[in-house]
């Protein structure tokens, strides 16, 4: 797996980040939600320069000019319902992408101990297409890997592309071991710790809620 860890560099990609886990501005839910569609877009921009591209010549009022265009084709999937700002950003920059969305939830049998729940796909065909596969919190990274389990089965993919807002590195060396060898993952930043109940700390609490509200 080839990891891109964007936190390496300092950019304003920094201050969307910083909003997103201080916990007065992530008060605010729409504020919340637009800065992780934010880092979804800065993602896609770096994630672009790893797909293929073709010849393109477009025609302008004045004359013609030579470009390069994506030629692969691409599938976006998310997992609902974190990964619903995170697939807007990434929408944006991709507007001809494929849609897919997946759910996957942890089914507690005890205060650490958890299974990881997938009933709901809604995806178009992954055959020869490349998958851009979006959760914004990687943690353990076995939300993922169940994900991985269902999508696999829905055609043989060119390649994977993870896209994840923020990352634990017990999750990055999981998922680095169980997906294939050209997978691609896309991080904004790292974290070094995950709590006894597998979330990460300091982390920014849980997206779901912060972007929809609690939930039952």
């Amino acid at each position: 797996m080839t990891i891109h860890n964007l936190d390496k560099t300092n950019s304003v990609l920094n201050h969307f980040i910083a909003e997103i886990r201080d916990r007065e501005i992530q008060k605010d839910a729409m504020r919340f939600r637009r800065n992780i569609e934010r880092i979804g877009e800065i993602l896609s921009y770096e994630l672009s320069q790893e797909l293929g591209f073709k010849d393109y010549n477009v025609q302008t009022p004045l004359g013609e000019k030579k470009t390069q265009l994506v030629s692969d084709q691409l599938v976006l999937c998310s997992v609902l319902r974190a990964g619903l700002p995170l697939h807007q950003g990434i929408l944006n920059y991709f507007d001809q992408i494929e849609n897919a969305f997946i759910s996957a939830y942890r089914l507690h049998s005890s205060d650490e101990e958890f299974e990881i729940k997938v009933e709901y796909l809604a995806t178009p065909s992954l055959d020869n297409k490349i998958l851009i596969l979006a959760d914004p919190m990687l943690a353990t990274g076995s939300s993922l890997a169940a994900v991985y389990e269902v999508l696999k089965k829905m055609g043989h993919m060119k390649q994977l592309h993870i896209v994840a807002v923020i990352a634990a590195e017990k999750g990055i060396d999981f998922v680095s071991q169980y997906f294939p060898e050209n997978t691609h993952l896309w991080v904004a930043t790292v974290d070094q710790e995950l709590n006894s109940k597998g979330y990460i700390v300091p982390g920014l609490g849980d997206a779901g809620d912060l972007a929809f509200g609690s939930k039952l």
